[in-house]
């Protein structure tokens, strides 16, 4: 579809909502679309990271087209719920939000849904939904709460107020806050870096942390972590040993992601 784009450069899926002339906000078919582009993503050995962005300068994502919904167009969310992303609770990949631009309701929540949130400084968040007489449905209203605490998230979720790019990095939302003409580059560094480390590795890394957070204590979360199943691949894995050779031998390590 027309309405994204997905280009793999390397070992990097970048999916964009291309819709500038619409804030890139999602129509029904998009979430669809957007479903398609992350299966592909997270079936692709070869592809490590996946960044998402929106088109254009002025808007990540606007979250829901209201002028369809208005119009009657409607279709179920596929599997993986808003955008194809938001209950997409089996991908250990990596996955970076680049945000251009306005972050709002189903747009913000995407970013929420994300593992890392870069955003230009012009960047602002926000789920505006009761003002449209809606509620964020897209796991904002969970996540806000999981990542900021539960006072902070419930003024944003009651006021609808719009936070800057600043704000937002204040309050731990965004990993990184950069001028616009920056973002990109960002990015860029942030999947070198990320790709320094072995697949198996970072997939464990991300699986381990979110599954964590569901053990009822540290001790529980400890004594769990060997049968997350990222946990147990890399533990036996042949890119452990050679971490180990590589370093002993004072050379970089080469990867084979098993």
């Amino acid at each position: 579809m027309d309405s994204i784009t997905v280009d793999r450069r390397g070992q990097v899926t970048t999916i964009t909502l291309n819709r500038p002339q619409a804030m890139n906000s999602i129509t029904p078919d998009m979430h669809h679309a957007l479903q398609a582009a992350f299966d592909g993503f997270a079936a692709d050995p070869e592809q490590r990271i996946c960044v998402v962005t929106g088109a254009g300068e002025k808007a990540f994502c606007a979250g829901s087209d209201l002028k369809a919904m208005a119009a009657g167009e409607a279709r179920p969310y596929p599997d993986s719920g808003y955008a194809g992303l938001i209950a997409r609770f089996d991908l250990a990949k990596p996955v970076i939000a680049a945000v251009n631009g306005l972050a709002l309701g189903g747009g913000f929540e995407l970013a929420l849904a994300c593992d890392i949130i870069i955003a230009a400084e012009t960047a602002s968040f926000g789920l505006p939904e009761p003002l449209v007489g809606t509620v964020a449905l897209g796991g904002g209203l969970h996540r806000l709460q999981r990542q900021i605490g539960l006072k902070q998230a419930m003024g944003l979720a009651l006021s609808s107020r719009r936070i800057s790019a600043a704000e937002a990095y204040r309050l731990g939302l965004v990993n990184e806050l950069v001028a616009p003409g920056e973002l990109a580059a960002a990015v860029e560094r942030w999947c070198a870096d990320i790709l320094k480390g072995a697949p198996l590795a970072i997939e464990a890394s991300k699986q381990t942390m979110l599954k964590s957070l569901d053990e009822p204590s540290l001790a529980a979360a400890l004594q769990a972590q060997a049968r997350y199943p990222a946990f147990a691949a890399q533990a036996t894995s042949e890119d452990k040993l050679e971490g180990a050779k590589a370093f002993a031998e004072k050379r970089p390590p080469v990867w084979k992601g098993h």
